[in-house]
């Protein structure tokens, strides 16, 4: 396995460099799907989005009344440290952005890091801005950090992951038959359980809500 962000995973797929992925950008992966690079997408977990900042909270999104009016709050009072990156995370937050009408290259306090998520958020740290993360590496980096959540809980923040395999129709060096098997090893039931409980022992909570199990129930009710 290769640990990389949603972007470059999806590029990888795209060059025929993979022969599966795991990837949380569904936007983005619709157009692998549609080019053909990617098949047999498969609902996997999901964990959610935060946004950290100041306790202190200068832009007041802790009183904004959604999730609009919280990104426009920012925009209007706060500096934001984005990773930059391609990412998954980073694609969330410009749909963020884009959702509450602002274009993020307008802002003159938005600052890019071009790095992964536990360094831009030791960067938002240093700079006491607000940054979009994962709630995982943010319990990771917790004891690191005076930065709090400002926002979480919006279904717009949920971060829902798939796995897919590498078309060989396509990308004839793909060994379809190991990606298949990757994917259903996600699905099964034994993987699923330890992903429902995967970090509790750490943070006293799982990081991930396991979902291929409601995935199939969903499509056997429609």
């Amino acid at each position: 396995p290769i640990a990389v962000g949603t972007g470059a995973a999806l590029e990888m797929a795209r060059r025929g460099d993979a022969d599966a992925v795991l990837v949380h950008a569904p936007e983005a992966e619709a157009a692998y799907v549609q080019s053909g690079d990617l098949f047999g997408g498969r609902l996997i977990m999901h964990n959610d989005f935060l946004i950290l900042g100041p306790d202190r909270d200068p832009a007041r999104v802790r009183g904004a009344p959604n999730l609009e009016a919280a990104m426009r709050a920012i925009a209007a009072g706060g500096s934001f440290v984005s990773r930059g990156d391609g990412s998954g995370t980073e694609k969330k937050e410009l749909a963020l952005w884009k959702r509450a009408g602002i274009a993020p290259a307008s802002l003159p306090r938005r600052e890019e890091t071009g790095q992964g998520m536990g360094a831009t958020l030791l960067v938002a740290e240093a700079r006491q801005t607000y940054t979009l993360t994962d709630r995982g590496t943010y319990l990771a980096f917790k004891a690191r950090l005076t930065l709090v959540p400002v926002l979480e809980g919006d279904t717009a923040l949920r971060n829902i992951y798939h796995a897919y395999v590498v078309n060989p129709g396509k990308h004839p060096t793909v060994r379809r038959a190991e990606a298949e098997r990757f994917v259903r090893f996600m699905t099964e039931p034994t993987t699923q359980a330890w992903i429902g409980e995967f970090g509790r022992a750490k943070f006293g909570q799982p990081l991930f809500v396991p979902d291929a199990d409601s995935a199939v129930r969903t499509r056997k009710a429609s």
